[in-house]
């Protein structure tokens, strides 16, 4: 599929999902040359609940959100957020609102020509 990997999450297990978040976390430290227990003490975490996050184990997200504070990817948060959305009929009835046209201001018909 182009250049683009393709990922089934929903046939993913949910080991198989914290692994996947895991590796995350682990590649975005050692890109950023932190040891685990830098991370986990500016988490305010142990160094064990760390390694256990990065191999796919079982953590809070308290501890997960923490991380990835300490790591500055609370970016990925953003796909949590809600966006309003307006149906088509919505739509069509604001559309239909609004003005057509422009109307001459009332300054404009009080002046008196020299027709």
């Amino acid at each position: 599929m182009n250049d683009i990997q393709y990922i089934n999450w929903i046939a993913m297990s949910d080991y198989a999902l914290a692994q996947t978040i895991g590796a995350f976390v682990k590649h975005h430290r050692l890109v950023q040359n932190k040891t685990q227990e830098e991370v986990a003490a500016a988490a305010n975490i142990s160094r064990s609940t760390l390694s256990l996050l990065e191999k796919g184990e079982a953590v809070t997200i308290p501890t997960l959100l923490q991380v990835l504070r300490v790591l500055d990817l609370l970016y990925i948060m953003d796909i949590f957020k809600i966006q309003e959305q307006i149906s088509p009929i919505e739509l069509a009835k604001l559309d239909q609102q609004k003005r057509q046209r422009a109307r001459n201001s009332d300054n404009n018909t009080n002046k008196q020509t020299d027709w």
